[in-house]
């Protein structure tokens, strides 16, 4: 019998698509934000349990008059944003509201016409999740309610490799809940 030298491939972590598809990206060479160190050893981000409790019907009420503005980042670069409308949503019996932003630089971009960026903070922050809050990616819905699943919602960049400049979540999108869905604390080696 002839033995080869087979590398064994690790499967990488991840019980829902969207977790397979992030560590996937996370691990691609040509994608990942890591630092080379911590991309060798890596096997797959850590997430909370996926829970329904944390898909929730929003109401979307579009904001038509705001003007752009410069939002902060981690460096000295000013992205241009508008707040292009607010959810008001339900969660754990509280009302809730977070405004959701259009990065002004991608409204001319093919592909990216309809992206929406909903930034937040919650009680998990600085404990289970990234300090600086998380994001989620959305796209402009259709009528007046938006379908938010926070288990879709991971980490900047920045959280990762300190050379990438990621804006910084408004103060007015703090939620005083624990969201316990998405992308928890990255563990750097």
């Amino acid at each position: 019998m002839i033995l080869g030298c087979t590398k064994e491939k690790r499967v990488l972590k991840g019980d829902t698509a969207f977790q397979r598809e992030l560590n996937a990206q996370f691990k691609d060479v040509t994608e990942s934000p890591l630092k080379k160190k911590d991309r060798k050893t890596f096997e797959g981000l850590d997430f909370f349990q996926f829970d329904s409790l944390f898909v929730v019907k929003a109401r979307f009420i579009r904001t038509p008059n705001e003007k752009p503005f410069k939002m902060k980042t981690t460096t000295d670069r000013l992205p241009e944003y508008l707040k292009y409308g607010e959810l008001v949503f339900q969660l754990k019996g509280k009302q809730f509201k977070l405004n959701i932003y259009q990065n002004q630089s991608l409204v001319d971009v093919e592909g990216s016409e309809d992206y929406l960026f909903l930034p937040f903070l919650d009680e998990t922050n600085g404990v289970e999740s990234y300090g600086g809050g998380r994001y989620i990616d959305a796209k402009i819905p259709r009528n007046d309610t938006m379908i938010i699943d926070f288990n879709k919602a991971y980490n900047p960049y920045c959280a990762y490799n300190d050379k990438y400049s990621c804006p910084l979540v408004p103060r007015e999108n703090y939620l005083k809940v624990r969201i316990e869905a998405g992308v928890k604390v990255f563990k750097k080696h």
